[in-house]
């Protein structure tokens, strides 16, 4: 006789159940069955005492009937009681097992979503959660959005096209006046995509130009009761398709228009100004005013402040005063995906007042917040000089520069430049310049400080370059010149265009230790040029910072690329680098991530960071709403197709 058992535990969230056969017989064989694995509270046995009492009976019975002993039936009763008790232990531990396999998990995923759990068991049944509000539960279109864009379904959960179009007619009422609101094919275009990107884009479905924080608050709110996703922009320099528009329908939220300078403190060193304001546009104002300070981040021309803080800019002299994650931003006022404005801090040099929130808005790329204001440090003005320095091959050039900054006058460095020679002969063809440059790796120096540290800096400077195999050392003869110098070095991106016309660029961006730099850019120039690629480099070498700009004309090139930069990722990694994520073409550091970089991102940072980075925007914007796919751009969302045709047209009806 075999006595069934049947241990029966329910799991009240999951509202899932698990039924466990326990098997006995006299001789004690035990089989185990589970139907689904569940966590439970409650531990019920089926058999009665009366179900036992009779198998006993029976098996006495038998026994009797047999001849046997009493002996023989004291030995059975015997076996049957370490058999119970084995039975009963074995239900405990597949109780406790499952306990303690998803108690952790469960955890893991937190208040907002639940995750299905496989196990050894077998697999739950899985529900998924969505924190909800009265607005979040308005409209949608099914399915729960997670962190940086992916999902947790196939849909994400925005707003449909009448949704949408229900939100472009409440942004007009909220904020009247002439091209506030812009639906015209060409404004959404242009605000949606650059002529200089590669990145596959769609459209927003509305622009709206911003003149203060409280319209910014008025678009927020508005885009988070019809569940439509919101880009801010600034000064569209951007190639990385940060503010390219969302496949469902998005607005576009244009800060040019939030240009001002509020207030200059020369006394403090600091001002305050709206995220349109370009930082060319803050140093000339210093200067034409006589004050002897500057806003020291110079990243590509035309960039704005917002820009700067969403990307995490850097520039030509950090290699001197580091990058925008440094104490360059003192404080920002930033309204929230929930409508609320804050301010992340006072106008005190340093703080130790809690978290540096700061912080949390520098490089997240409009993902987290939108910038309205911010507080800039300033430096004061040096006087500076410019040399350049030539060398026969690129890596004799990387080389002398780590030497340099490690002597004592290293911190009168301002800026160190690297252009490569086919980088020299793109300025001499693009006719930006009087006299053309001798074609070689060369090498720019802006050196800072007294007349007497400039002097001393510069002798040094020189010994060095010659012992690593400089042909040529020369300064810019007046202040003219070193202007035009240090601007062709700006431009370096339109430069190798010019001399490919008709050629898209896919400008690479990786930072390795310095040391590891001079070996970096030689495996990397010999790499481009066994792959058959036209390319220029340029980097800001004195932090370990360089960019192949490698050109393209058809998608075959295009693949030959995109191998050659997969390769470029994976050596700076390996040299204990970083991925600066203007790499790759569906997806940090100086451009920012945007949609072009992200598919390093978990091979750099490891999932474990990454997975806090998903946590802190599931806590600051549920909804997914601002910048999504942005960052970290996952296969849940699915990329965006070449043609756009994956892309929602809304028809504005005025």
């Amino acid at each position: 006789m075999h006595i069934l058992g049947v241990v029966l535990y329910k799991n009240k969230t999951l509202s899932s159940y698990a039924v466990v056969y326990l098997s006995l017989s006299t001789s004690c064989p035990l089989f185990l069955r589970e139907c689904s694995p569940a966590r439970g509270r409650h531990l019920l046995l089926s058999s009665s005492r009366n179900a036992i009492t009779h198998s006993c009976r029976a098996s006495y019975h038998h026994s009797s009937s047999s001849g046997r002993t009493a002996q023989d039936d004291v030995l059975r009763i015997g076996k049957f009681v370490l058999g119970s008790l084995l039975a009963l232990g074995t239900g405990y531990y597949v109780f406790q097992s499952c306990e303690q396999r998803l108690i952790p998990a469960r955890l893991k995923a937190g208040a907002t979503t639940i995750h299905a759990i496989s196990s050894e068991f077998g697999e739950l049944t899985s529900a998924h959660l969505q924190r909800s509000g009265p607005e979040e539960l308005s409209s949608g279109a099914g399915g729960t959005t997670d962190v940086f864009g992916s999902s947790s379904s196939s849909t994400p959960t925005y707003g449909s096209p009448e949704d949408v179009q229900k939100a472009i007619e409440e942004l007009r009422d909220a904020l009247p006046g002439k091209n506030r609101i812009q639906t015209s094919p060409d404004s959404l275009r242009v605000h949606g995509s650059s002529d200089h990107s590669y990145h596959p884009s769609c459209p927003h479905s509305v622009v709206v130009m911003a003149h203060s924080t409280g319209d910014v608050v008025k678009v927020v709110n508005i885009s988070r009761k019809y569940r439509v996703p919101i880009i801010a922009l600034g000064g569209a320099t951007s190639i990385e398709g940060h503010f390219t528009g969302y496949p469902s329908g998005s607005i576009c939220l244009d800060l040019s228009a939030m240009n001002s300078i509020l207030e200059i403190n020369e006394a403090d060193g600091d001002l305050r100004c709206q995220p349109g304001a370009k930082w060319e546009d803050i140093n000339n104002t210093l200067k034409d005013r006589g004050i002897p300070l500057f806003f020291p981040l110079d990243p590509g021309p035309g960039a704005t402040i917002g820009g700067m803080i969403g990307t995490g800019c850097s520039g030509t002299n950090a290699v001197r005063y580091g990058t925008a994650k440094a104490e360059w931003f003192l404080n920002i006022t930033v309204v929230l995906p929930s409508g609320k404005v804050i301010k992340t801090r006072r106008r005190a040099r340093k703080s130790s007042a809690g978290f540096d929130t700061t912080k949390l808005f520098i490089g997240a790329e409009g993902t987290l917040g939108i910038v309205t204001e911010a507080t800039l440090r300033l430096a004061p003005r040096v006087p500076t000089k410019v040399a350049m320095a030539q060398f026969p091959d690129v890596e004799k050039a990387v080389s002398a520069v780590q030497q340099i900054l490690n002597t004592p006058y290293g911190p009168n460095i301002q800026c160190v430049e690297l252009l490569d020679d086919h980088m020299m002969a793109a300025i001499n063809t693009a006719g930006v310049i009087d006299t053309p440059y001798p074609v070689q790796d060369t090498l720019f120096f802006k050196i800072q400080g007294s007349p007497e540290s400039i002097r001393d800096t510069s002798s040094i400077v020189q010994e060095i370059v010659q012992r690593h195999g400089s042909t040529r050392f020369e300064f810019a003869a007046t202040e003219e010149e070193a202007g035009e110098m240090w601007e062709n070095r700006k431009y370096a991106f339109f430069s190798t265009l010019a001399t490919h016309p008709g050629s898209k660029v896919w400008t690479t961006d990786v930072c390795v230790p310095v040391s590891r730099l001079p070996q970096l850019v030689y495996e990397t120039k010999e790499d481009l040029s066994k792959a058959g690629l036209k390319s220029t480099i340029v980097g800001h070498v004195g932090d370990g910072n360089f960019h192949a700009l490698i050109l393209f004309k058809d998608e075959d090139e295009l693949r030959s690329v995109g191998a050659a930069v997969h390769r470029l990722v994976h050596r700076a990694i390996q040299m204990d680098g970083t991925c600066k994520y203007s790499m790759c073409l569906r997806r940090t550091g100086e451009h920012g991530v945007g949609v072009g970089k992200t598919e390093y991102l978990v091979e750099e940072l490891g999932e474990d960071t990454v997975e806090l980075m998903k946590t802190v925007k599931n806590a600051i914007d549920p909804l997914n709403l601002f910048n999504p796919g942005k960052v970290r751009h996952t296969i849940s969302d699915g990329p965006l197709k070449q043609d756009g045709s994956d892309c929602v047209t809304v028809v504005s009806r005025k």
